[in-house]
Protein backbone atom coordinates (compact mmCIF):
# COMPACT_ATOMS: atom_id res chain seq x y z
CA UNK A 1 0.00 0.00 0.00
CA UNK A 2 1.07 3.57 -0.63
CA UNK A 3 2.88 5.24 2.24
CA UNK A 4 3.68 8.82 1.22
CA UNK A 5 1.23 11.57 0.44
CA UNK A 6 1.55 11.65 -3.37
CA UNK A 7 1.33 7.86 -3.62
CA UNK A 8 -1.82 7.82 -1.49
CA UNK A 9 -3.37 10.45 -3.76
CA UNK A 10 -2.38 8.48 -6.86
CA UNK A 11 -4.01 5.37 -5.39
CA UNK A 12 -7.24 7.33 -4.77
CA UNK A 13 -7.19 8.69 -8.31
CA UNK A 14 -6.58 5.24 -9.76
CA UNK A 15 -9.59 3.84 -7.90
CA UNK A 16 -11.87 6.57 -9.25
CA UNK A 17 -10.50 6.20 -12.77
CA UNK A 18 -10.87 2.42 -12.69
CA UNK A 19 -14.49 2.68 -11.55
CA UNK A 20 -15.29 5.21 -14.28
CA UNK A 21 -13.58 3.12 -16.97
CA UNK A 22 -15.46 -0.01 -15.87
CA UNK A 23 -18.75 1.84 -16.11
CA UNK A 24 -17.97 3.15 -19.60
CA UNK A 25 -16.76 -0.26 -20.78
CA UNK A 26 -19.87 -1.98 -19.43
CA UNK A 27 -22.17 0.50 -21.18
CA UNK A 28 -20.15 0.06 -24.37
CA UNK A 29 -20.47 -3.73 -24.30
CA UNK A 30 -24.20 -3.52 -23.70
CA UNK A 31 -24.63 -1.17 -26.67
CA UNK A 32 -22.61 -3.43 -28.98
CA UNK A 33 -24.58 -6.46 -27.78
CA UNK A 34 -27.86 -4.66 -28.54
CA UNK A 35 -26.75 -4.09 -32.13
CA UNK A 36 -25.69 -7.70 -32.57
CA UNK A 37 -28.96 -8.99 -31.09
CA UNK A 38 -31.01 -6.76 -33.39
CA UNK A 39 -29.03 -7.98 -36.42
CA UNK A 40 -29.44 -11.61 -35.34
CA UNK A 41 -33.21 -11.30 -34.98
CA UNK A 42 -33.50 -9.48 -38.33
CA UNK A 43 -34.86 -6.19 -36.96
CA UNK A 44 -33.10 -3.84 -39.38
CA UNK A 45 -34.65 -0.57 -38.18
CA UNK A 46 -33.85 -1.39 -34.55
CA UNK A 47 -30.34 -2.46 -35.57
CA UNK A 48 -29.72 0.84 -37.37
CA UNK A 49 -30.92 2.82 -34.37
CA UNK A 50 -28.80 0.72 -31.99
CA UNK A 51 -25.80 1.19 -34.28
CA UNK A 52 -26.06 4.99 -34.04
CA UNK A 53 -26.13 4.79 -30.25
CA UNK A 54 -23.29 2.26 -30.09
CA UNK A 55 -21.12 4.31 -32.44
CA UNK A 56 -21.43 7.36 -30.24
CA UNK A 57 -20.58 5.38 -27.12
CA UNK A 58 -17.59 3.71 -28.82
CA UNK A 59 -16.18 6.97 -30.15
CA UNK A 60 -16.61 8.74 -26.82
CA UNK A 61 -14.90 5.88 -24.96
CA UNK A 62 -12.01 6.09 -27.44
CA UNK A 63 -11.69 9.85 -27.07
CA UNK A 64 -11.54 9.48 -23.29
CA UNK A 65 -8.84 6.82 -23.58
CA UNK A 66 -10.90 3.95 -22.18
CA UNK A 67 -10.27 1.94 -25.36
CA UNK A 68 -7.82 2.59 -28.20
CA UNK A 69 -9.13 4.74 -31.09
CA UNK A 70 -8.33 2.08 -33.69
CA UNK A 71 -10.31 -0.56 -31.80
CA UNK A 72 -13.32 1.75 -31.69
CA UNK A 73 -13.06 2.40 -35.43
CA UNK A 74 -12.74 -1.30 -36.17
CA UNK A 75 -15.75 -2.20 -34.03
CA UNK A 76 -17.88 0.54 -35.61
CA UNK A 77 -16.91 -0.65 -39.09
CA UNK A 78 -17.74 -4.27 -38.31
CA UNK A 79 -21.07 -3.38 -36.73
CA UNK A 80 -21.97 -1.14 -39.69
CA UNK A 81 -21.09 -3.92 -42.10
CA UNK A 82 -23.27 -6.35 -40.12
CA UNK A 83 -26.22 -3.95 -40.10
CA UNK A 84 -26.07 -2.94 -43.76
CA UNK A 85 -26.82 -6.21 -45.66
Amino acid sequence: MATHKSAVKRARQALRRRARNRQVRSRLRSAVKAVRDAVATGKSDEAAQSLRLAEGILRKAASKGVIPKQRASRQVARLARAVKP
